[in-house]
């Protein structure tokens, strides 16, 4: 896993950006200062860090030299609300691969820090970079084809061109900020900001700065101006994910700023005026929050002029096969691999298993496996065990329906040797002997009973 190093002092920025950057897939550590920063770097290295400019104890510029003295080759994006071509153009020099004027784009640093890291590889292995040509902007986005999935896509069709604000249900990890940005870059808002919020790593007292802004010195901590996101994705649209984990005091404030189009910034007497289209998602039913009191009444039905449910994976499972070629694809690219094939023995423990994580899981699964093989191929040593496992049980249940003696014997010996595969974690020679039969033998039972290892 890829590590990035956050170097800000504003706390709540740094928990935003981290959360957001965490669920992309990446190890995030945070420092406040220089200081701690450089300690960091001394004990992990990192491929990415992030760091805006003025800081407590040194600037920026020093901060950045000291950076590419330890690590020339991390990819270093600036961050500071003070927009200076001069202090950019030096930065540039100095090493940075981007200087960024805040507020800060979320999607923007992702977009940033993808680039960063594909020149490097570029850069780095040209020729392993070579075998892999699809660049991760083509990756984005993949058509599903379970009538499940086909019917989500209709919806997205249907809806996008609207002003319509939408809740999208389902568990986690099946995709919902997928469909919130393809109904945003299907709408006529497309050429103005996304911006992504997790109300889940949200508590009370960050929520009203983090939706509205603050000005300096308006609670403590409160160092600089703050924008608020409502006023980041003002013209764009703003998707709320885990909104039902907002506190019913931030409700009412999030309410009244759909209701009246205006926010006020935390210490401010002003208005501002803000036109935003909303999408919200969540893993639980709201409906059910709205009868035990968690969640107002009166917020809910103004999100929910049209709302889309999301089936788990385990509901339409004629998408795993596609998932995991679009993934392998993705994966591909990013460790600078050329696996191309998952055989059927693969599919067929995707295929048993229940992905608890949905899609997100696939992907860490596929990414998991491409790095571990060692050639072309994804084989089953690749897998975590909980799907391996998925996979015997599944067939150790098909032997269970049959009721007559010899069935029944069949079925003692291929418990012993699923047992003894599990036991020696699927070395073959391992378990021939924990069987004590030779490994002939044990290949031709693992044929018999139709047992893929």
């Amino acid at each position: 896993m890829l590590k990035v190093l956050i170097v800000d002092d504003d706390i709540n920025f740094c928990s935003i950006l981290g959360s957001y950057i965490t669920r992309k897939g990446f190890e995030v550590k945070v420092a406040y200062n220089c200081n701690d920063a450089l300690h960091i770097l001394g004990a992990t290295n990192f491929e990415i860090i992030l760091t805006d400019f003025r800081l407590p104890d040194r600037n920026g510029f020093e901060l950045l030299q000291d950076i590419k003295t330890r690590n020339p080759n991390a990819v270093v994006i600036v961050m500071t609300a003070y927009a200076d071509i001069r202090m950019a153009v030096k930065a540039i020099k100095l090493g940075a691969y981007e200087y960024v004027t805040k507020p800060v784009n979320p999607d923007e640093i992702l977009m940033y820090i993808e680039k960063g890291l594909a020149k490097n590889t570029q850069s780095a292995n040209s020729t392993s970079f070579k075998t892999v040509s699809k660049n991760p902007a083509n990756f984005e986005y993949v058509t599903a084809s379970s009538e499940e999935s086909k019917a989500i896509h209709k919806y997205i069709d249907l809806v996008a061109p609207t002003e319509m604000s939408v809740i999208i249900q389902g568990e986690s990890g099946t995709g919902k900020e997928y469909i919130a940005r393809r109904i945003h870059e299907k709408s006529k808002r497309n050429l103005f900001p996304f911006v992504a919020i997790d109300c889940g790593s949200l508590s009370k007292e960050l929520a009203g700065s983090e939706f509205f802004g603050h000005l300096k010195g308006s609670f403590t901590g409160a160092l600089n101006d703050k924008m608020g996101q409502f006023e980041t994705a003002n013209r764009g649209t703003l998707f709320l994910d885990e909104i039902g984990n907002l506190s019913y005091e931030v409700q009412i404030k999030l309410l009244r700023a759909i209701q009246e189009r205006k926010i006020r910034k935390i210490g401010s007497n002003k208005d501002i005026n803000v036109d935003v289209r909303l999408i919200t998602a969540t893993n639980e039913n709201l409906r059910d929050a709205v009868k035990n009191g968690s969640f107002r009444e009166d917020l809910y039905h103004r999100l929910n002029e049209f709302s889309v449910y999301v089936p788990p994976l385990r509901e339409r499972k004629r998408d795993i096969d596609i998932f995991s070629h679009f993934f392998l694809e993705k994966a591909n690219y990013e460790l600078s691999k050329n696996v191309s094939h998952i055989p059927e023995p693969v599919m067929q423990a995707f295929y048993n298993y229940l992905w608890p994580g949905n899609i997100r899981e696939v992907k860490n699964v596929i990414r998991r496996a491409v790095l571990l093989s060692k050639d072309q191929s994804i084989d089953l040593e690749s897998l975590p065990q909980e799907i391996i496992y998925a996979s015997f049980n599944e067939v150790q249940g098909d032997l269970v329906k049959n009721d007559d003696l010899k069935s029944q014997t069949e079925k003692t010996e291929k418990d012993a040797i699923l047992s003894s595969l599990q036991k020696s974690k699927f070395n073959k020679a391992k378990a021939a002997r924990l069987l004590n039969i030779d490994r002939k033998t044990l290949y031709n039972k693992l044929k018999l009973y139709n047992i893929t290892v």
